[in-house]
């Protein structure tokens, strides 16, 4: 299968350094989030976070379009990060919120369930990663 685009960026110091895309766009500082902290940057939950949310979004369009249904969303991604009881590690939950505008509350279900079968992001972490749905009509 041929990719229809490829983005790169690069990544030095891990939680303590630096991420800058080649294109430029994304240069940011790369930090441990605390509860106090004087350092400015993200970490790669936020940018996880920032970057599933946008995708998943764009999945509910493609399959509101594909279904013909005209509604407005927006979503909301919240990436929690723990310690892995099962191997010591460390590991990764989501949790999607999209609001839909324009539909009912069985259409706006219908339409989560289906972009979480399309959606890269949701392909990609699906049996890997904990990811919960939720759907409000409003």
């Amino acid at each position: 299968m041929s990719a229809i685009f490829t983005s790169k960026a690069t990544a030095k110091g891990g939680r303590g350094g630096h991420v800058k895309s080649d294109n430029g766009v994304i240069d940011l500082n790369v930090v441990m989030p605390t509860e106090k902290t004087d350092e400015t940057g993200t970490n790669p939950e936020e940018l996880f976070a920032a970057t599933y949310a946008t995708c998943f979004d764009g999945a509910i369009g493609a399959v509101a379009q594909d279904k013909k249904v005209d509604v407005e969303s927006t979503t909301h991604s919240e990436v929690s990060f723990m310690k892995d009881k099962e191997d010591g590690g460390f590991k990764i939950s989501v949790k999607l919120i999209s609001e839909f505008k324009g539909v009912s509350q069985d259409k706006a279900d219908e339409l989560m369930k289906a972009a979480h079968q399309v959606c890269p992001y949701s392909k990609a972490t699906r049996g890997n990663v904990d990811v919960e749905l939720e759907a409000r009509a409003i």
